[in-house]
Parts: structure tokens; C-alpha cells; sequence
């Protein structure tokens, strides 16, 4: 007993280092130098431990907030989360601006981040369509979407709103957050601010950045699930009111019953295709996919459209168009399915076109410029090519939340850091760890090849090949607890 009374006798050094010098990054450098062995800080977590130490259930309170998103299947991270408060609260990016705000100040701005971030998740699903996680591009956008709200007391009318939509849009097709993601959040909140800032401003920086906005067929040469124009086409479903082939009804997010949940489906069947010998690229082409509700998807089966094409024609006279299926019947020959592909992408890109310059209202000034169409040679490797791929990944997704640990990005777009150009779809990944910010990034790659695992490999992630792999290294690297796989 009085050796371990003793113990409070001892005189611990303590060594305090302070000054207006030691910014957010300061100090989780110094703590992750100290603390190497342990557990990583990111800025995010040192920016929310500082509003905690003021407001104890500020962690709870935004884990409610994305509980209900994850319930409407969207998936955010806590970070995300704060990107948004603090373009609120300071209208920057970067973590070390909220060093010095009070509880009150974040517990306003959070308020208001949730309520901006509910109106920008109304207005993209229910005029753009994007209604679920898997169809979200550009998420980083949307703390650029709640500081222009806040500027405008959330009151727009029908053309800004559009106006405003239509550069989201822009962003994710062209991957504007793929890259140096903070950075480009700062300079979008700046071109913002101002007397001369506003959405003018935005859209003139996107395009400067960019090039001309304007989509042409060689835009939708990508392939898999996580083709950045994948979620281009779920938005031309839902704005373009394609129709199902099998009731011949539009293909609305209020459609009931689990039978009529949308399906991607094969227009020319997988299994017909990799009989001809076409190329996994090829059978899962973009402008192979539609969707349809699951009991079309299954009535159709693997019948090539030389067959069932004609049934539906004579049953629900254009469904097909609808779809921006072409008109030949040439075309619907199996040996002609490369024909068939690059005429549906002129219909594709002709019907994006459209879409874009309605939520202009004729302004279509931000349409004009050159425009980059990519090489044959600009192949994007990787992505999910499969619904049983896709099973797989939102196991482990669950398995995640289940540790408390973030459920990570699907299809991740690995793209330029500096032009934004798509190089590869990783299945799963963590780009910036599942520490974020701190740990290796880390990503999950079913059934892909060496040249996709090379690239992520060379880009620093460290890569699984298996769920089980994956987590076995979860449960032992980052939960420190072994595991029998």
C-alpha cells in the first residue's frame, strides 16, 4: 500500500507547448510524433475533440444527423459533416478556422449546416434524380451548396435553384472534388464571397477549370458501376422519365413494392456477349446498362434484344426510345453490338445535352467552349462489374458501421489530383484512411486486374483482394484485436 501511495508522490515533467503558432495541424502533427504507436489524430478529429470539450454531445448530435441520411441510403462521414458546418460558421474549408469559434457558434452553425444539407438532398433527389448513396457524385460539392444557402437565407426561386444544380452536376461529371478536394472547396467558397462573388463566379471558375461543359458521346465510353457517367445515366432515368419495359410505366423513386426496385440491366446479356468473346469492358459498357425494375430485369433474363425488343415495341410503343435505345434493327444483332453502342452514346450525350440546358433556362453561355472528349487509349480501369461484386462490398460496409468505423467510398473515383481526370474506379476505398486523414489509404478491389491493383498500389493505398482479407486487417491493425478468418 504505500508503494502505491508513493506513485502519487512522483514528480511527472511536463512539457507544455503553447502559442498562437500551434494551429490545428501543429498539434496533430506533435500528437501523432508523440503518440506513434498509438492511434492516429486527424485535423477532423482534433476540430471536433475542441468542440466536444465545450458541447459534450456534439459527436452524438451529428452522428443523428447522419443516421437519418444513412436511412434515406446516404452515407456520410463525420468529416464530411464538418466541411459543412465550417463553410457555414467561417466560410472556409480548412479545419484551423474553427480553432476559435464557441460551442454556441458551432452548435448555430451545425443547426444550420443540417438544415441546408436536408434542402440540397431534397433538391438533388427530387429534381435531379440522385436518390441513393451509389449515385452521389460529387459530394464534396455539397458544402459549397450550404454556404451559398446560408448567404441566401435559403430562399431561391425556380431558375437559381436550377442554376445552382446545374453546377453540381458539372462538378461530379468532371470530378471536381476527386482530387486535391480541400483546395478546391476553398476555392469554390471563395468564388462565392465578395461583392463580385456568386454562382456567375462559380460557374466561370468550373468552366475555367474544366473547359466547355458541354457532353459529347465519347464521355460515355466508360465501363462498371463506377464509370463516372454511371450515375449521369441513373440521372438521365429519372429526369427523362424513362420508362420500364415491362409495365411501360415511368420509372419513378415512388414506385412501390420490392419487385419494382430500379435494377441495372444488360441490354445484350452478359452471358451472350462473353460467348462472342467480347471484353469484360465491353459487355459492361455503360451504354450496355439501363434499369429496370427487378421483375422486368427478371422477366427479360439473358434473351439477346433481337428477341425481346419486338415484345416490348408491341407492348408499351416507346418504352424503348425512352431509354435511348436506336431505332435500327440492325442493330439489335449481336454481331453489330459495337454499332449498337456508339449509336446509343450520340442518344445518350444528345438527352444530357437537353437536361442541362433546361436547368439553364436558355442560358446557355455555360455550355459554349471546347471540349475534351477522351482518347480510345484513356482507359479507366477497375470498378464493380457485378451485383454479386456489389453484395460483397455492402457486407463489408455494414460490417464497418458495425465496428463504428467508416463504411468507406464505393467506386471510388481515382482521378488527376490536379485536372480531375477519372484513371481508375477503385471498388471500395479509403482514400485518406480509415483514420482518416492520418492511417494509409486503403481500398478493396474484387476480380481486378494487375494494372488496376499497380495503380492503386503506386498511388499509396494499401490493397485487399478478398473481404476477409480486409478484414482481418481491420481487426488487427486498426481494432488491435486478432481474428480467426
Amino acid at each position: 500500500l504505500t508503494q502505491l501511495l508513493g506513485i502519487t508522490d512522483i514528480d511527472l515533467h511536463i512539457d507544455e507547448v503553447t502559442g498562437e503558432d500551434k494551429t490545428v495541424d501543429v498539434v496533430v502533427d506533435i500528437f501523432n510524433l508523440v503518440n506513434s504507436g498509438g492511434t492516429k489524430l486527424s485535423k477532423g478529429d482534433l476540430a471536433l475533440a475542441k468542440i466536444c470539450v465545450e458541447w459534450a454531445d456534439a459527436r452524438d448530435y451529428m452522428k443523428q444527423a447522419l443516421a437519418g441520411w444513412s436511412k434515406a441510403e446516404y452515407r456520410f462521414s463525420l468529416d464530411w459533416l464538418l466541411r459543412s458546418v465550417n463553410s457555414v460558421v467561417t466560410g472556409e474549408a480548412k479545419f484551423l478556422y474553427l480553432h476559435d469559434k464557441n460551442a454556441a457558434q458551432i452548435q448555430k452553425g451545425l443547426d444550420t449546416a443540417i438544415k441546408h444539407i436536408d434542402t440540397c438532398l431534397n433538391m438533388i433527389s427530387g429534381r435531379l434524380g440522385l436518390d441513393h448513396d451509389q449515385v452521389f457524385f460529387g459530394r464534396f460539392g455539397i458544402p459549397v451548396l450550404v454556404h451559398y444557402l446560408d448567404r441566401r437565407n435559403g430562399l431561391m426561386d425556380q431558375k437559381e435553384r436550377d442554376k445552382l444544380l446545374f453546377w453540381f452536376v458539372q462538378a461530379g461529371m468532371w470530378g471536381r472534388f476527386s482530387g486535391s478536394t480541400e483546395s478546391y472547396i476553398d476555392q469554390d467558397l471563395a468564388a462565392l464571397q465578395g461583392e463580385d462573388g456568386g454562382l456567375d463566379k462559380l460557374l466561370e471558375q468550373l468552366r475555367l477549370w474544366h473547359g466547355g461543359l458541354r457532353a459529347e458521346p465519347g464521355h460515355f465510353t466508360g465501363w462498371s458501376l463506377g464509370a463516372r457517367f454511371y450515375p449521369v445515366l441513373y440521372l438521365l432515368t429519372r429526369m427523362g422519365e424513362a420508362r420500364d419495359w415491362g409495365t411501360g410505366l415511368p420509372l419513378k423513386t415512388s414506385l412501390l413494392g420490392r419487385m419494382s426496385k430500379l435494377e441495372v440491366h444488360h441490354i445484350f446479356p452478359k452471358a451472350q456477349l462473353y460467348a462472342k468473346k467480347y471484353l469484360r469492358a465491353e459487355v459492361n459498357a455503360l451504354a450496355n446498362f439501363c434499369f429496370l425494375t427487378k421483375d422486368t430485369n427478371l422477366n427479360i433474363s439473358d434473351r439477346l434484344p433481337e428477341e425481346y425488343f419486338s415484345e416490348i415495341e408491341k407492348a408499351h410503343p416507346g418504352a424503348l426510345e425512352s431509354q435511348w435505345i436506336p431505332t435500327d434493327p440492325e442493330l439489335r444483332k449481336i454481331e453489330n453490338f459495337g454499332r449498337f453502342l456508339d449509336a446509343r452514346k450520340e442518344l445518350l450525350a444528345k438527352e444530357l445535352n437537353k437536361q442541362m440546358e433546361g436547368l439553364l433556362h436558355g442560358d446557355q453561355r455555360w455550355l459554349s467552349g471546347s471540349v475534351r472528349v477522351p482518347e480510345a487509349s484513356d482507359k479507366v480501369l477497375g470498378g464493380i462489374t457485378s451485383a454479386e461484386e456489389e453484395d460483397l462490398l455492402d457486407d463489408i460496409r455494414v460490417w464497418m458501421q458495425d465496428k463504428d468505423l467508416s463504411q468507406g467510398l464505393l467506386s471510388y473515383d481515382f482521378a488527376d489530383p490536379i485536372t480531375g481526370e477519372q484513371k481508375a474506379v477503385f471498388d471500395l476505398a479509403w482514400p485518406t484512411g480509415i483514420q482518416e486523414e492520418l492511417s494509409q489509404p486503403v481500398a478493396v478491389l474484387l476480380n481486378e486486374d494487375n494494372e488496376t491493383l499497380a495503380i492503386a498500389s503506386r498511388a499509396g493505398f494499401r490493397c485487399f483482394t478478398s473481404p476477409d482479407a480486409f478484414k482481418q486487417y481491420v481487426s488487427e491493425e486498426i481494432l488491435g484485436m486478432s481474428m480467426a478468418v
